[in-house]
Formats: structure tokens, sequence, C-alpha cells
């Protein structure tokens, strides 16, 4: 009944496939709006699995999830199919990288981002860019959040923007953050996202718009002349190179966490079976779930999931993470 979107724009809603990078505070919040829009498919990536620190600001999940510790898209998963039985919903509970999310990106008609760093973002722009879709930003720490869509081919793209932002932002695990910035941000993005899928593109935002709800401000920023002309993913002959790169760190510190990350090693993969093994051998206490094995070591958790990816909890560095890595798995 809402004019500007009609029954046509329903129907369209219902054929649509969107892809939500990150399912903590945005992603989930992005997840429970646009399953009760209508739209019709749903894929999720997310690597992280619910903690109790969640709850506060991550809608879809309750108690049980950080009880079990059930990744973040599983515990979406089993809210979402409650909320609407017939979504097609499809879950990654894995790492983003070049080929996942070129597998997305060939086969969605959006992408909406709910991530925390420079580099998947970097990733979703590159390509949404080379299938010629657009992407939804958003972020939020504190009290404020920014938003806006990239839209191919019309405005700077999120590359170009790179030299004006900062090295370090602050997060939500090192500056905190209220819940109604979350869920402004996810609204925000996901009128965007009604409006692209809906066929109203002429009423997208034009200038990224930032908000700080705690003093009521709030900018919009116009960033077409920012754009970079011999720019390497929006300009005239783009290499995408968020997508070439292969070069990516086995190793890498999660911001405010102190926790490393250990990306699966292909030639020398560790199974759950391996991790209880190990677990034993170290005569430490463990706990196997379907989706991954726990255990402490060396004054540090290890959590390794189904799919070999590790998180070594209590490392501060990635010195310190590889080193722990080495001595429990050799």
């Amino acid at each position: 009944m809402f004019g500007p979107i009609g029954g046509d724009g329903q129907r369209r809603l219902a054929e649509a496939s969107v892809a939500i990078v990150g399912c903590g505070a945005l992603g989930s919040a992005i997840a429970e709006t646009l399953t009760r829009a209508g739209v019709g498919e749903l894929h999720l990536v997310d690597r992280d699995y619910v903690e109790w620190s969640n709850l506060q600001r991550q809608q879809l999940f309750v108690e049980s999830d950080a009880e079990q510790m059930l990744p973040k898209v599983e515990a979406a998963r089993l809210r979402l199919l409650k909320i609407r039985s017939d979504l097609a919903l499809h879950t990654h509970f894995e790492d983003l990288d070049a080929s996942l999310i070129r597998n997305l990106a060939s086969k969605c008609s959006l992408i909406m981002d709910a991530t925390d760093n420079f580099e998947t973002r970097l990733l979703i722009n590159d390509a949404a860019l080379e299938a010629g879709i657009p992407w939804i930003y958003g972020a939020c720490v504190g009290s404020s959040g920014s938003v806006f869509p990239f839209v191919p081919d019309r405005s700077a793209c999120f590359r170009c923007l790179l030299p004006t932002l900062p090295a370090v932002n602050d997060t939500c695990d090192t500056a905190g953050i209220i819940a109604p910035a979350v869920q402004m941000t996810a609204a925000l993005q996901c009128a965007e996202a009604l409006k692209w899928l809906s066929g109203n593109r002429e009423a997208l935002l034009t200038k990224i718009h930032h908000f700080d709800l705690w003093n009521g401000s709030r900018l919009d920023t116009g960033i077409a002349r920012i754009r970079q002309t011999d720019c390497p993913s929006c300009g005239p002959e783009p290499s995408y190179p968020a997508l070439a790169r292969t070069n990516r760190s086995a190793y890498a510190a999660l911001c405010g966490r102190d926790t490393v990350q250990v990306l699966p090693d292909r030639e020398r993969p560790v199974s759950l079976d391996d991790a209880e093994r190990m677990a034993r051998r170290l005569g430490e206490p463990f706990r196997r779930t379907p989706h991954f094995v726990e255990f402490h070591a060396l004054g540090a958790r290890f959590i390794l999931f189904m799919n070999g990816r590790l998180l070594i909890h209590g490392a501060a560095s990635v010195e310190e993470g590889r080193s722990l890595h080495r001595k429990v798995f050799g």
C-alpha cells in the first residue's frame, strides 16, 4: 500500500537476491528487515560465533545462542525462517575472500555491507563494480553512523575515498556502541535497498549521510568530485586489485579483541578430529560441537571451526598468535 513501492515493487522484492556480508549488529538487523519486507532470497556471510557481549546490539540472537557459541549465520537462519518460512536463505560460515564475493556478486541484485574493516569493503567494492551491481555501505560506532549506496558509474567508488579515510578507526569493541545507532544505520541501509530493489532508483541518496544520535547532528557530504580518474577499481581500465590479491596473510589480528585468526592451509588442513586429539594429548578439557572444537592451551583459548579456520583468544598480536599456533599445532 506504500505508493512508491506498490504491487509491482513488491513483486520485484520477491524476485530479488541480496548478499549480506557480516551477520553481527548491522547484519542481523538488515537480515530481519529485508526478510520481513519480502525479499525473496538472502545470502548471509559471517565467520564468527555468538558471544554474550553481542546480545546488547545484535537483535537476532538470544542467550542460548551465546551459551552454545552458535555460528552467527546459523543462529540467524533459525530465527529468520521462523519469521518467514518461504525465505530462500543461504548461509556461508567462512571468511570472505575473492572467490566467494565474486560468486555472490554474480547471482545477487545487491550487496549489503555489514562489515567492520576496510579490507573486506574493498573486496565488496571491486566485486560489485566487476559485476555491475550496487552495494550499500554502512558503518556505526558509539552513537554515530554513516550510510551510502555505491552504484557503478554514478559516483566515486570506495577505493577513490581511501586517501581521505583514517588508517585506523574506532570499533564497537574499542569505543562501544549504543543499539539505537545500529538500528538507525541498518534502517537507512535497508531504505536504500528497498529503493533500488523496487525500481525507485532516482530516490537513492546522492551524498554520504552521517548522523550522531547523542548530539543530534547530521551531515550530508557529496563525493562525486572525489572520483579518481585513474582509479584501478572504477577507472577506464579497471584491474580490481582487491580481487587479484593473492598474498593475504594466514594470520590476522581481530581489532579490539586480543584475538588472532589463522586461515586454513589447503596443503595441511586441520580437522575437528585433529583439534580434539591435540586437546586430549595436552591433557586439556575441550568442548566439541558440530561447528567447532574449543580448548585451552599455553594461557590462550583455541577455537577451531569445521572449515579449518582457527581463532586464538588471548593473543595480542600476530606474532604472538603465530607463535602459539606453531607451539600447539607444529
